[in-house]
Order: structure tokens, then C-alpha cells, then sequence
């Protein structure tokens, strides 16, 4: 889902993103889609607040103030946009294939994991296979399937392989309006998958921290629940603002029986602004 996938960095994703009830119907006005011209980049900066999970299942939460950066490239080979940071390593009219970004936070003084160690926040990459399945002629409505694959490492000196995540979703955009100053809404879902190595990271209890509540418990991998994701965002002149929700339900994981996890269905939140700076004086087509 683009509105949600916003990457310039003026995403709020990720987690991995991008919280509040939103109207689903919106006026979408008749029109053709056309290339205008716009600056080649643009850089901006805010801030934004995120809520969520110490990790999925957890029953302890935090919220994160952050900063914001808002970056936009319109180049012929990377591009950085409302759809997300994209290497156009190969790009047809119903195909493309991008590079998927997702992070995790560290876990110190988690509740179920008092007495364990900490995790390391961790950095997840690798391609993303998008499929246009459908596009309104003005492109203001649009149905994509996304398969990212992602390898997990630990942010450290030297960085330790988690595992694998595959998270493929079917995702929804709606634009009020053609152009760049209009309401977008976007819908994700979808399941979400892992191997025995990432899911041994965050829920395997060894049998030196087992304790009477918190029996030893070996990750298998598979199967991990579910994500369903909504996110609202506008982009005015000189600034732009957005704001999201993300369910996680962990109903039928392969690791729901860990004593890590203390609950199965939650959800995250988070919003944010940013300020235009500075743009390009070099114009190039862009079909925003």
C-alpha cells in the first residue's frame, strides 16, 4: 500500500508503518492521468510519535518520539516518492521490483523477558516483487501484490543474520484527487511468514532463562499472523503530515504457545509532519 510504504523518509512505518478511525469513502473526481513537471528532489524535515509493541505478542509498549526526514527523488533509475524508496531494478507496466526496508526497536526490561537478554534492534532487506493488479484510468485507485523478502540483522559492530521474513499483502490507494495536495488513504493486508532462525530470536526460551512461568520453549518458524495496516496522508506546498494503524493478530502462529507471547491480537500507531526545505531547481516529468 503506497500510502502506507511511503518511504521519503517521511514514512512512518515501519514498522515496517505507516491510528485513528478513517472515512473509506472518498470523491474520486473523473480525470486522465498526466506527466507534469516537478522539482528532480526535495528535501524536508519534522517530527512524529510512534506507539507500539516491544515486539509482536509483547504486552509491554513504548512510545517513540523521532524525527522525521522528508526526501523525495524523481530520478530515472531510483526514485523516492509517495510509492515508496525504489531502485527500479527491473520496471514494466504491471511488474516492478523494488528494495523492501523494515526495522525493529531494541527490547531491554521487557516484562515476559525479565531475566534475559536484551535484543538488539534489528535491520531487515531484500527485494520486493510488485504486481499492478488493477489501476483506474487516472490512476487514483489502484490494487497491488507486494512479496517482499526480507534477511534480518542485528544493528551492532558486527552484525548478526536473524533469519528471513516474507510478508505478502494485497494493498488498496485511494487519492481524493489527481496531483500531489490531496488526501491518499491506503488499506494493506496480509499474512506473514518466518523462518525457524528469526523467530528463535524473539521466542525461543532457552533452558538456562527458564523459570516457573516462563517454561523453556525451542521457536519452530512458519507461519506468523496476520497484519492489516490503514494510513492517511496529505501533502500540502510546504508541508506534509500523516498518520497510521497497524493490527497484528498472532492467532494460529507457528510460535503463539512461546511464554513470550503475552498477547495475540494488538495494535500499533503513529503520526507525524514534516516541512518542505530546500528543492531542486531542475524540473523533470513526474505523473504524481
Amino acid at each position: 500500500m503506497r500510502a502506507i510504504r511511503r518511504v521519503c523518509a517521511g514514512s512512518i512505518a515501519q514498522p515496517r508503518t505507516r491510528n485513528a478511525s478513517i472515512a473509506l469513502l472518498l470523491t474520486i473526481l473523473l480525470g486522465s492521468a498526466r506527466a507534469d513537471e516537478k522539482p528532480l528532489w526535495e528535501v524536508g524535515a519534522g517530527a512524529g510519535l510512534l506507539a507500539f509493541n516491544d515486539y509482536r505478542g509483547s504486552d509491554t509498549s513504548h512510545v517513540y518520539p523521532l524525527p522525521l526526514p522528508y526526501f523525495v527523488y524523481r530520478g530515472e533509475f531510483l526514485k523516492s516518492d509517495r510509492n515508496g524508496i525504489r531502485s527500479l531494478l527491473f520496471d514494466q507496466d504491471r511488474i516492478e521490483l523494488n528494495v523492501s526496508v523494515n526495522a525493529t526497536t531494541p527490547v531491554r526490561n521487557d516484562s515476559a523477558r525479565h531475566g534475559m537478554p536484551d535484543l538488539r534492534s534489528t535491520i531487515e532487506v531484500g527485494p520486493a516483487l510488485v504486481a499492478h493488479l488493477w489501476r483506474s484510468n487516472d490512476r487514483r485507485m489502484k490494487l497491488d501484490l507486494t512479496l517482499p523478502v526480507r534477511g534480518a540483522f542485528t544493528v551492532q559492530a558486527v552484525p548478526h543474520f536473524v533469519g528471513i521474513f516474507f510478508a505478502p499483502n494485497l494493498s488498496v490507494d485511494l487519492a481524493q484527487w489527481a496531483g500531489e495536495y490531496g488526501w491518499k488513504l491506503g488499506l494493506l493486508a496480509g499474512p506473514l511468514f518466518a523462518s525457524r532462525r528469526y523467530d528463535d530470536y524473539f521466542y525461543t526460551v532457552a533452558p538456562q532463562f527458564a523459570a516457573a512461568d516462563r517454561p523453556a520453549y525451542a521457536a519452530p518458524g512458519g507461519y506468523a499472523g496476520t497484519q492489516t495496516l490503514i494510513a492517511l496522508t496529505r501533502r500540502y506546498p510546504k508541508y506534509w503530515i500523516g498518520a497510521y494503524a497497524r493490527h497484528d493478530s498472532l492467532a494460529g502462529a507457528s510460535f503463539a504457545d512461546s511464554p513470550l507471547v503475552k498477547r495475540d491480537s494488538f495494535w500499533s500507531v503513529g503520526c507525524g509532519i514534516a516541512w518542505m526545505i530546500y528543492a531542486s531547481p531542475k524540473l523533470v516529468e513526474s505523473a504524481e
